[in-house]
């Protein structure tokens, strides 16, 4: 698979878009997230799942003190960052893997990487907090714009598109035009076409489908589809962290149409899907 999309060394770790599919790993702080809600929401018990991680394979650790399931209330400034400060000092003073913030909120990012972090991810695509690209072109790190509509409280209401694809590609365009005005690099853009945020059961499948039509978009594409509800439809299985096999052939799929990272929970077993993987439809082009 050729590629032109600029590689990136992240605390000195060399991501090379197009050549293998990395992995990251998610690292919830928080007591309500769907699928492993409270059970890492402590700095001794994130960094020994943290750990766990790296040492299965993940490239990146991602660690979000707020969660964004569908419905899910937000959390005050001041808690996200007692959530998830403590958590990233923890994580750098023992490991050396990149670290990504999943925020929304500019102030958070700021003070996270002043902690360690490396990067940020943003699941409103830089348009919650007017401050986050500016601040994040201050910071010189890299961000994650995702595609949403509405919050996670109203984003399932919001699922009437008239062209999915094309408006998912427009407002993606949008941000990293926004991006590129206030100064962060290209090379520290990476798009996310946010499965499972507004987005209904079939939509879903028909971004996975469709995911080629963001290489014109030129930067590195993430996909999320961990143990999502759509996962569970299809396998009648309400348990998230039993659709473990589930979310390995969604994420044979993206990797198929050329994700560059995706995002994670049950490491180990996705490491292997990317190895086979990669072997298949990257190594032979």
């Amino acid at each position: 698979m050729t590629n032109d999309k600029e590689h990136i060394t992240i605390r000195e770790k060399s991501f090379y878009w197009g050549e293998q599919t990395y992995l990251m790993g998610v690292l919830n702080v928080t007591p309500d997230s769907f699928s492993d809600g409270g059970e890492f929401n402590t700095p001794a018990t994130a960094l020994e799942q943290a750990q766990r991680l790296v040492d299965a394979g993940a490239d990146i650790i991602d660690i979000g003190g707020q969660s964004t399931r569908p419905g899910a209330q937000p959390v005050s400034e001041v808690e996200e960052l007692e959530r998830v400060l403590p958590v990233v000092e923890a994580v750098r003073s023992s490991l050396d893997v990149p670290i990504s913030v999943d925020t929304n909120r500019a102030s958070v990012a700021q003070r996270a990487v002043e902690a360690g972090a490396d990067l940020v991810n943003d699941i409103s695509g830089g348009t919650f907090d007017p401050q986050m690209l500016p601040v994040v072109a201050q910071l010189h790190v890299p961000i994650v714009l995702m595609h949403m509509r509405g919050t996670p409280q109203t984003m399932q209401q919001l699922t009437d598109y008239q062209d999915l694809i094309g408006e998912i590609y427009q407002f993606l365009e949008s941000q990293i035009a926004a991006a590129l005005a206030v100064g962060i690099k290209r090379s520290h853009l990476i798009i996310d076409p946010g499965i499972g945020f507004a987005k209904t059961f079939e939509q879903n499948l028909s971004i996975l489908r469709q995911i080629p039509t963001f290489h014109a978009l030129d930067v590195p594409i993430l996909v999320g589809v961990s143990r999502k509800s759509f996962i569970g439809h299809i396998l009648n299985q309400p348990n998230p962290k039993a659709r473990v096999w589930g979310t390995a052939a969604a994420c044979c799929s993206a990797i198929e149409a050329g994700a560059d990272i995706l995002r994670v929970h049950d490491v180990p077993q996705m490491r292997d899907v990317c190895l086979v993987a990669d072997a298949i439809w990257r190594k032979a082009n």
